[in-house]
């Protein structure tokens, strides 16, 4: 089941537990959806913008941290496709594996960088995701609201007076300085 249908099938049961088991015309009437970029309010918001920097900036250092390798890994290969035919067999058998262990050993080092920053980026999310569910729960009960969708996810349109992405974000600002 992809997940337009899962959206579909969680909106049709929105407007039918609304009205019981006959959905009137007048009770689909009552339904207000509203719609938000979650992307949007996350990178707008200011907590968001926080996040986005530390991440970034531990992105940048450890890429300056790994170039130097990649560098001398490229240099060692360079070297070996040049040298090679003037070599022992033997000597460039040592070479190959050599530049393969230092290979291995790289892509092993990048591989726990980026579990680094997986961790980094979901540290930094999980309090701003878990204040932005509590921040929409609040909108949508106070405003009326029958459901609210995310606009990245299955709404193939909807008309921006909908879109409540501005107010999301400043409500999501005020509940992080808490």
């Amino acid at each position: 089941m992809n997940l337009r249908s899962v959206l579909f099938i969680g909106l049709f049961l929105a407007v039918i537990s609304l009205g019981g088991q006959h959905v009137s015309v007048a009770s689909a009437a009552e339904v207000k959806i509203g719609v938000m970029n979650v992307q949007k309010v996350l990178v707008e918001s200011v907590s968001g913008k926080a996040a986005k920097t530390l991440f970034e900036a531990k992105a940048k250092e450890l890429k300056d941290k790994f170039q130097v390798e990649e560098n001398a890994l490229v240099a060692m290969q360079q070297e070996i496709e040049k040298k090679s035919s003037a070599w022992s067999a033997e000597k460039k058998e040592s070479e190959v594996r050599e530049y393969q262990k230092k290979g291995r050993e790289f892509q092993a080092k990048t591989e726990d960088a980026r579990f680094e920053l997986k961790q980094l980026q979901d540290k930094e999310l999980e309090p701003i995701l878990k204040t932005m569910q509590e921040v929409v729960d609040a909108y949508g009960k106070k405003n009326g609201y029958t459901v609210i969708l995310d606009s990245k996810i299955g709404v193939l349109y909807y008309n921006s007076v909908v879109d409540v992405s501005a107010d999301l974000t400043k409500a999501l600002d005020q509940a992080m300085k808490k």
